[in-house]
Order: C-alpha cells, then structure tokens, then sequence
C-alpha cells in the first residue's frame, strides 16, 4: 500500500509516503526563506516524497515565533520568500504543505520580543534545545488575555491566507509538541478559569474556533489539516490524564470541523498509546475522527509503515529522521536499496541548521 495513489482533498498523491515537519533553523533572521531552504526542500520532492510538510513557520510579529533563525509567513515579504521554495518542490510532481506554529510559552528565540504568551503563567517542563539554539530552563509565560486570544487565533488565519496566495497546497495547524495549542489541551499547563480552561471541552474549544477561522477563510480547494501529540518537545512522555476517553473527544470533535486530515505524531506509531492493549495514536484518531490520518513515530521501517497501513489505523505515514537521513527514501525502498541510519551528530550538532553534505547528498530519482 505504500505505493498505492491516494486523493487528499483535490490533490492526487502518487504514494502514502510523506515528510514530516522538522526544525531547522536555516532561514534569514528576519524570517524568510533562503535558497538553502529551496535545495534542502527539493530533494524530498526529487526523492519521491508525495508530499512535504514545511518544518513550523512562525504567524505573528509578536509572540509566536519559537526559535531564532525560524521562516515565517507573517508578512507578505515572508510568504514571497517561500515561492521559489514551493515551485521547486511543484516540479518534481510533490504538493507542499505549510506548517503554522505559534509556540507560545515554549519559545526560546524570537526577534520581535523577549516575554513569551500562553494560556497560563506556567513554564513549560524541561529545557530548552542546545541545538536550537537555547539553554536553560523555559521563562515563566504571561497569561494571555483576550486580546492575545484573538491576536494570536488572527495571525494563524492570516498566514493560511497568504500560505495559500504564496502557492503552498495547504496549512497544517500545529496543535502538537507542547506549542501555544497543544499548550490549552494540557491539564498541566492550562489552569485557566474561563471558557478555554478546565473540562476537556473547555480546553479543546480554542483549538476548534482557530480551525474554524482557518477553513472559513482558505478552506476552498485548499488542504486544511491538523497535527496532535501527548508527548512535547521538553516532556516526551507526557499522556493525557483521560487515557483513550480524551483522545476520543479530542479526534471526535476535530473530525466534525471539515479539517481534511489528523495528523497524529507518537514515540513509536505501531505501539499502543494509552497503557496495554489500547490503541495506537493513529489507530484512535482513523476511529473516533473519520478523517484521513497521517500516523508520524519511527515509520522509515517499510514493513512497520506497511503494517500501520495494512491494518487501516492510518492512510498516509510521514517521516521525519528517516528522512533526514534518506531524502530519497521512497525511491529507495522501491528500488530494494538498504536505507542509512540517522546520524543525530553529523545532521543536527552543534546546531541544527541545514547542512552542506545534505544539500549535495546524491538523491536517488
């Protein structure tokens, strides 16, 4: 099935193969994309990806960027940035899809102000990424009032807009990894009192009017997906305190917004989620949501990917190391060819930037 086609939304995919977002600090200071951007984009689309999903791109001049170095789509100068980008990607059959990321209380770099914003005035867990560029402990937000409820929902609309007229195929909105909205779902860190804290229901409903706005303003002819995870960038095991019944109201509500897919990132995609003998992540969002499911967690194995496939827990799976390692993984796999295993050194220290032997390695087409 990897191989088999598949129709997302209005866009014909050639495999199930996909590249998952993944940070890497290579764009201009002042947030737009670079031609090292467009050579390390193209070789996923010349190595046979369906499609590629951006690494997170801030949407505000405020608070949503995450980390110094980050592309952005907040103004029209950024968005004109990311065309070459997209066309190179177009001409090699792949679609392309923008990630939107606000990273509210987890940022650790961003050019436009020092204070961070999230739904509560409590610290992220955890440190932040040497090679991110951080270090130390995450600073203690400031509670968003409403004024950044609406700033920030507005600044993710805003960038789909002109994601959409830069040429991208579609918006992911990033509601996982512990950034602003997976931030409202996360008992720990939000202890707001009013409509968007406590209950389940109450911390989802920021999450939906955002998806809302986005597909009211772009969601004509255009993919519209989300990303969600328990685990965050600084507190990998995290589980939702209501097991498999909260991934049940969470996938259920957002399969019923009209989003095209749920695309769902876990430590491993084929083990259970929720404790023994429960589901899958990927396997829970395909049941309670409807909607096609991108499944993301140690997925560059073709007989795991195929297995996750086979047994109709996930329509597409993304790759994110396995394809740092391999741009051209699923020409390699078609092919027979033994794939490379991923050097965490050599691709993402001291810095995580772009490197040179990525840009040249020799893609197989």
């Amino acid at each position: 099935m990897l191989f088999d086609s598949y129709k997302l939304d209005s866009k014909l995919l050639d495999n199930r193969y996909v590249v998952a977002p993944m940070t890497r600090i290579s764009a201009e200071a002042d947030g737009r994309a670079n031609d090292r951007m467009k050579q390390y984009y193209e070789r996923f689309a010349k190595g046979g990806f369906s499609a590629i999903i951006s690494e997170g791109i801030y949407t505000d001049t405020s608070f949503s960027q995450g980390y110094n170095n980050q592309p952005g789509l907040a103004t029209d100068i950024q968005a004109d940035a990311w065309k070459p980008v997209i066309e190179a990607v177009h001409q090699h059959g792949s679609i392309m899809i923008a990630q939107l990321m606000h990273a509210g209380g987890q940022s650790q770099g961003n050019a436009y102000t020092d204070e961070t914003i999230a739904p509560s005035a409590i610290a992220p867990k955890g440190e932040q990424l040497g090679f991110y560029g951080g270090s130390g402990p995450f600073q203690t937000p400031r509670a968003m009032d409403d004024q950044d409820l609406e700033e920030a929902k507005m600044g993710i609309v805003d960038s789909a807009r002109r994601a959409k007229e830069a040429g991208f195929d579609g918006v992911e909105i990033h509601g996982a990894n512990g950034y602003l909205l997976d931030q409202f779902l996360t008992d720990y860190l939000n202890k707001r009192e009013d409509s968007y804290g406590g209950s389940v229901e109450n911390r989802l409903r920021y999450v939906l009017e955002v998806v809302d706005e986005v597909l009211a303003e772009v969601g004509e002819d255009f993919i519209i997906g989300i990303r969600i995870s328990q685990g965050k960038v600084a507190d990998q095991s995290h589980k939702w305190a209501g097991g498999e019944e909260e991934a049940k109201e969470i996938f259920g509500a957002l399969g019923k917004t009209g989003l095209d897919y749920i695309h769902v990132t876990d430590g491993d995609a084929t083990a259970p989620s929720f404790g023994k003998e429960t589901k899958t992540l990927a396997g829970a969002a395909k049941e309670y949501g409807g909607i096609t499911v991108i499944a993301n967690g140690q997925l560059q194995n073709p007989d795991q990917a195929e297995s996750l496939l086979d047994s109709k827990q996930a329509h597409l799976v993304s790759i994110g190391t396995g394809a740092l390692a391999n741009p051209d993984l699923p020409n390699k796999v078609r092919d027979g060819v033994e794939l490379e295993a991923f050097d965490f050194e050599r691709i993402l220290l001291p810095q995580a930037e772009v490197k040179d032997d990525e840009i040249n390695y020799p893609v197989r087409s």
